[in-house]
């Protein structure tokens, strides 16, 4: 069985630091809120889509809110999944009727093909849902990961472009216009379960809470001192645990796209991850790792490999053309911040240096 092709960079650390010396008035709000949290959360972790994901909650005598926590995530991840000669999940039965016939799907698998279609048509081709037959190919992260031939390369670009996924909204159906196309939705996948676990949390009355979804992370409401979270980001360079800085975030998503998590080595030469659409191959520019954060976890997970594409230049002058909020790291240890950031980014270690486009 093969999970969700891109499997999740765990490349953030999340702190429940207790800050003192705060107001009066924050002092006020944090006893409030300390009636309602705790410092000892109720958690779980399982291993799901190929990834560790944790769920805690800091609210009081909300434990009972992780069962269907769980539950939404497994039905997701069942819908999802793409399954190697398997024809188990809506996906995959979209993917085996390519050139054939329309598939009626759930709602949340429409919702997701179609908020997909949408930032594919926003990448200008450096993100596109189609890309399945490509990472079919590569296969990285997996054991039979492999560098292919040109010619299969090239065989498999023609069949790359979501332009030819057609979607129906009243019958819900999606249709794939040639045979051989397939969807893959790793790349945009976990930000929307990360989004959907959310609401479940507030359906339920949580308001402190933290979702990691394999690195996509969302931090929900404040932590029990009433102050908002503390996010390191992670050194890419480095075993996980090791970070360069930390930013403080409240209901946010927090989403990073790397190389140095999964890749492949082939006669000396690393080929990461990230694929690009148009020539086959991973990306090559001057980015380590990006750090996206976001109100939406689908537009952070979207948003992230889109950057990553970009490089620092323009992906900078993106992100701030969009109003999103982005940490850019090179492989030269260099720090590059969009604008609201930079008030706001602490950096802690001392071997990267914030540098100012």
């Amino acid at each position: 069985m093969n999970y969700l092709k891109k499997t999740g960079l765990i490349l953030l650390i999340l702190f429940t630091f207790l800050f003192t010396g705060c107001s009066q008035s924050k002092n006020e709000t944090a006893d409030e809120n300390h009636s309602q949290t705790t410092t000892n959360p109720a958690s779980r972790t399982e291993f799901l889509m190929g990834t560790v994901v944790t769920v805690k909650i800091y609210d009081k005598n909300k434990e009972d809110v992780l069962d269907p926590v769980f539950k939404k995530i497994q039905k997701l991840a069942d819908e999802i999944t793409v399954n190697d000669g398997e024809a188990k999940s809506e996906v995959d039965k979209v993917n085996q009727n390519a050139g054939i016939s329309p598939v009626e799907v759930s709602e949340d698998i429409f919702t997701l093909i179609k908020d997909g279609k949408t930032y594919s048509d926003r990448a200008n081709g450096s993100f596109d849902i189609t890309i399945g037959p490509l990472s079919s190919l590569w296969h990285i992260g997996f054991p039979d990961a492999r560098k292919p031939t040109q010619e299969e390369i090239n065989n498999v670009l023609p069949l790359i472009d979501y332009r030819f996924v057609e979607l129906n909204d009243d019958k819900q159906t999606v249709y794939l216009q040639n045979k051989g196309m397939e969807i893959d939705l790793g790349g945009i996948a976990k930000g929307f379960i990360t989004d959907k676990v959310r609401d479940v949390l507030v359906d339920h009355g949580v308001t402190s809470a933290i979702i990691d979804l394999g690195g996509n992370v969302y931090v929900l409401g404040k932590n029990a001192s009433g102050n908002k979270w503390t996010v390191g980001i992670q050194d890419p360079f480095s075993p996980r645990g090791q970070i360069i800085g930390s930013i403080q975030e409240a209901n946010k998503s927090i989403v990073t796209s790397g190389i140095y998590e999964r890749y492949l080595e082939v006669d000396g030469e690393i080929y990461h991850h990230l694929l690009n659409p148009q020539d086959g191959y991973p990306f090559k520019n001057d980015i380590a790792g990006v750090s996206v954060i976001t109100d939406e976890s689908t537009d952070g997970d979207a948003l992230s490999t889109l950057l990553f594409s970009k490089g620092v230049k323009d992906g900078l002058a993106y992100a701030e053309k969009i109003g999103v909020d982005a940490i850019f790291i090179t492989h030269n240890k260099d720090v590059y911040l969009t604008s609201k950031l930079k008030n706001k980014f602490k950096l802690t270690n001392k071997e990267f240096t914030v540098k100012h486009p």
